[in-house]
């Protein structure tokens, strides 16, 4: 009997699902980007601590700490991992305890009124105590399979927690990066006001001299107006964004002077992004894992319901004793009772369902295989658009940054011709306008510059690490943000 019940175990080895290969579009990536030429490879690290910014640092503790958003993860995932222990809890014997007692007063034959009317009566006290086993021989894979669905259910939300957590630190990056940049402009657009209000007071001198038309004086005004008016609303969106940050790091909006309430300096980073094998670098995508550990999740499910279709067999042992009085249950050599069992169940007619929950599993196994192939074609164009819009953000601050160096030298001229008494000072305000106005549009390529980068992290998944000889020694650049390439 031993061995007929070892032979049944080992059996249970069987599973139904079908084979897992890559869906078409997942095993067709190519092996590198066309747009870099240096390799990389994966590196976990806490890459946003390169901007080398102490406030944004803390934000970041802060928010992986009290993000609601996590909070929420981390509660899906505790649900999904208990689920897992549910669908595993299939696989081992039951047993369950149990003790009861029973009482039973009949008359003899049936027809008496009891003691009153003269019969006589059998009255029964019975106590019972005892332990039952309860297994069912996993023949055709289907628990093994429900629980190994199970515990890939719990492994995609433990990624799941992982893309909400690169989603909270990229938002709370770019909400950072928007507050710096905000305040750059608030910054920019208060001196642009002063120099526009010298103007039309300069304009308005030499119109009463007859040196300017009313037209110029009016269009003075009305750039000195729309400036002004512009003002508010950047102040607007500053609140707007700081009050968006909060939220991020679990706080309301008027207990941010800790972290808000001084300069905030993020240093730029310029260098080069390494490709290395797509494959590699997708690979930490937590997206992507999530995906393909669903698809094992149906894969497994789809399994489960195909050996629905055939016998199962249980197997059931109970132990205990029985007495006619509670002291006599612990009189185990004489009041011992054992039960065994064995039992057979082939399903023969259930109206088409076994067949129908086939068909439902399989065509969600399809569902997902779907899914997980588009995630891996979007995340490698995400990849390549993230990285291709990096450059392009990098030559844009170049020009931008050589074009401040224009508009600082003109307005300097300006003012020594101002000073020498040869220029005038309409033309050194207009300059130093001009200067302002580059230095805003350099302080929001600086933002881009930083978002575009944090565009890479976020497609990749996380950081990596490239070869000595792919970085670069470039000398700094400096602008509203620190600068180093």
């Amino acid at each position: 009997m031993l061995s007929g019940v070892v032979t049944l175990l080992v059996s249970g080895c069987v599973s139904m699902a079908p084979d897992s290969p890559a869906p078409e579009i997942a095993a067709g990536v190519p092996q590198q980007y066309s747009k870099t030429d240096a390799g990389g490879i994966y590196e976990p690290a806490q890459w946003w601590t390169n901007f080398q910014d102490p406030v944004l640092n803390a934000l970041l503790d802060e928010a992986l700490v009290k993000n609601l958003d996590l909070a929420e993860a981390t509660a899906r995932l505790r649900a999904a991992e208990a689920q897992a222990r549910v669908s595993k809890s299939g696989l081992f014997p039951q047993t369950n305890a149990e003790a009861g007692s029973s009482y039973s007063d009949t008359p003899t034959d049936g027809t008496g009124f009891g003691a009153a009317a003269g019969g006589s009566r059998f009255q029964i006290e019975s106590y019972t105590s005892s332990l039952g086993f309860s297994y069912e021989v996993d023949l055709w894979g289907r628990l093994r399979d429900d629980a190994r669905a199970g515990r890939a259910d719990a492994t995609a939300a433990a990624a799941d927690l992982q893309a909400a957590r690169l989603a909270v630190i990229a938002e709370t990056i770019t909400s950072y990066f928007d507050i710096v940049d905000a305040r750059d402009q608030i910054a920019l657009t208060t001196k642009i006001i002063d120099v526009l209000g010298d103007r039309v007071e300069q304009t308005e001198n030499r119109y009463r001299r007859g040196l300017a038309t009313s037209l110029e004086l009016y269009q003075v005004r009305q750039d000195f107006r729309n400036i002004q008016a512009g003002l508010p609303q950047r102040e607007r969106q500053l609140a707007a964004t700081e009050g968006q940050l909060a939220v991020l790091v679990g706080r309301y909006s008027d207990n941010m002077e800790e972290f808000l309430g001084q300069k905030l300096a993020p240093r730029l980073i310029f260098t080069s992004i390494p490709s290395g094998l797509p494959i590699d670098l997708l690979a930490q995508r937590p997206d992507i894992y999530a995906e393909s550990q669903r698809l094992e999740s149906a894969r497994f499910t789809l399994g489960a319901r195909k050996a629905e279709r055939f016998p199962s067999i249980s197997l059931s042992a109970g132990t205990g004793t029985q007495a006619g009085n509670p002291s006599g249950l612990f009189d185990i050599f004489d009041k011992w009772i054992l039960n065994l069992g064995a039992g057979l169940t082939a399903p023969l007619f259930q109206g088409g369902r076994i067949r129908a929950n086939i068909d439902v599993a399989d065509a969600q196994y399809s569902q997902q295989a779907a899914v997980y192939a588009r995630t891996v074609l979007t995340a490698y164009q995400e990849v390549g658009a993230a990285i291709e819009g990096y450059e392009e953000e990098r030559q844009r601050y170049r020009f931008l940054f050589s074009q401040l160096d224009e508009a600082t030298a003109a307005a300097q001229l300006q003012s020594r011709r101002f000073a020498t008494g040869v220029g005038s000072y309409v033309d050194y305000l207009d300059a130093l306008r001009a200067q302002y106005q580059v230095q805003s549009a350099l302080s929001s390529a600086a933002r881009d510059v930083a978002l575009a980068r944090l565009a890479v992290h976020r497609a990749l998944g996380g950081s990596w690490d490239a070869p000595a000889s792919s970085k670069s020694a470039a000398p700094a650049i400096e602008s509203e943000f620190r600068g180093d390439e």
